[in-house]
């Protein structure tokens, strides 16, 4: 299946010297281009996993109401309003227009060429001549070749003249639609051991939203954003030339790319710092920005494979195929086979620990250790090993012969184990020993009871012994006297 994107078969043989190119995104760029609508579903639901959007910001994120925005409502038309929006009136066919493939192809010579020129101190700050950057413009409309190396605009022409064509967009580049998700990302902030939130920011879970934001931006747009935040990016690498930071860039960029139009900065007060910050974090991790997650990525490549895919981090079956709920996974095949061998191994190495431990016992010299040790065997007729499951229902009682332990016994020695040699382990003349033990005798047939009966009788021995020593002696003792 993998195949798929590894390798690709081309007859043109001036072709095949060329590296191939593996695009880890493709199978996410062809969910967005053949299912737009499942792979929508995909990305927001893992938006809403990571921010919080109440109903209604959510339907504007997904298109459904038309965005509510800051200003909207108010009645006052102040200066830059108007001048805003007569700029605006006046279309041509790049500038003030909606963004198309073409108005990109034309501004993307604006952006080849400060990429050359990024050591201009106050690059994007200080503007440049209005006469050179209206014959730049009108060229740009008419879509004639320009020759912008010639040494006839200065790179301060070309800066204006970018951030006019992003002013002039009838929505900013992040789309009105994206707004309240913006602003609720740069709320993301880590949480202490008590689980509070603190005030610094969750770069790692900001990183991921915006991954997912920028997927379902138009895909002109998000041509263009790459191009542009990495344009600002390499420009804050020489901020020790050309004096732009990062933040001095957002500060530039954020009315044109993310503040919604016919706003002014009174209309954004309370949220001003929040876009700025904002912009200047999108340039600080541009590298990053532009990769979808892998998780998108897998459930992607799984949805066209034809597999169960998990959607989110959540396990959220969002992309469930024809006939997925018969096919049981792969992962979880190859779980359930490592499992029984795990099992299987385990309860062999447990039967061999036992058939040595049981051979150790049998080979110590008698004492008291070595009788205990083989109570505990004859203790356990059923013995379960790790991996087994416990029966259900009662098993049948079974005898001593067909025991775990005596099994372990005719495996290991062949035939039934004498623990009682006789060389060694005599026992006494029946008429020597007492009632008392032959009582214990008949009562207790294990060895260890055996044993208790031999050294009873060896006491009894002993000390009749003693005691016709004691009369022996005292008859002597007599008869001497």
């Amino acid at each position: 299946s993998d195949a798929i994107c590894n390798f690709v078969i081309c007859n043109d043989s001036s072709l095949r010297s060329q590296p191939i190119i593996f695009n880890p995104d493709f199978f996410v760029e062809k969910l967005r281009h053949e299912k737009p609508e499942v792979f929508t579903e995909l990305v927001v639901s893992n938006i809403t996993r990571l921010i919080d959007l109440p109903g209604a910001e959510l339907a504007q994120l997904m298109g459904e109401e038309d965005p509510k925005l800051p200003g909207a409502n108010s009645t006052a038309s102040g200066f830059f309003r108007s001048l805003m929006s007569l700029k605006r009136k006046d279309k041509g066919v790049v500038f003030g227009s909606p963004l198309t493939e073409e108005g990109i192809a034309q501004v993307s010579q604006l952006i080849e060429y400060l990429h050359k020129n990024l050591r201009a101190e106050g690059l994007f700050r200080v503007p440049g001549n209005s006469i050179r950057q209206q014959i730049l413009k009108d060229a740009l409309n008419s879509g004639t070749d320009i020759d912008l190396d010639s040494g006839e605009f200065h790179s301060n022409d070309v800066a204006t003249l970018l951030k006019m064509f992003l002013g002039e967009l009838p929505e900013p580049l992040l789309t009105h639609k994206h707004f309240h998700a913006h602003l609720k990302i740069a709320d993301l902030t880590l949480f202490d051991e008590k689980g509070n939130k603190t005030s610094t920011p969750d770069k790692e879970r900001q990183i991921e939203a915006l991954q997912l934001l920028f997927l379902i931006l138009p895909a002109p747009n998000r041509s263009l954003l790459k191009l542009l935040l990495d344009l600002l990016y390499q420009t804050a690498k020489k901020q020790d030339k050309n004096k732009m930071s990062a933040h001095n860039l957002a500060l530039m960029f954020a009315p044109h790319i993310l503040w919604p139009r016919n706003v002014t900065a009174n209309d954004l007060q309370e949220n001003i710092t929040k876009l700025n910050n904002g912009v200047t974090f999108m340039i600080k991790h541009s590298q990053k920005l532009f990769k979808a997650p892998a998780y998108i990525r897998e459930c992607a490549r799984l949805h066209y494979l034809g597999s169960r895919a998990h959607t989110s981090k959540d396990d959220l079956d969002l992309l469930t195929s024809p006939g997925s709920k018969e096919l049981q996974p792969l992962k979880s095949q190859k779980r359930s086979r490592l499992d029984t061998c795990h099992q299987e191994e385990t309860q062999q190495r447990t039967e061999e620990a036992l058939k040595e431990l049981f051979r150790h016992v049998h080979n110590m010299p008698d004492s008291a250790k070595k009788k205990k040790l083989i109570r505990q065997f004859n203790k356990h007729p059923t013995a379960l090993t790790p991996g087994s499951d416990v029966p259900t229902s009662p098993a049948p009682r079974r005898t001593r012969s067909r025991s775990f332990s005596g099994l372990i016994k005719r495996k290991v020695l062949g035939t039934p184990v004498i623990l009682e040699r006789k060389s060694r382990d005599a026992t006494p003349e029946p008429e020597r020993v007492s009632k008392e033990n032959i009582h214990l005798l008949q009562k207790c047939g294990s060895p260890a009871h055996m044993s208790q009966v031999k050294l009873k009788s060896l006491e009894g021995r002993k000390e009749e012994s003693c005691r016709r020593m004691r009369a022996h002696l005292l008859s002597k003792d007599s008869s001497s006297l």
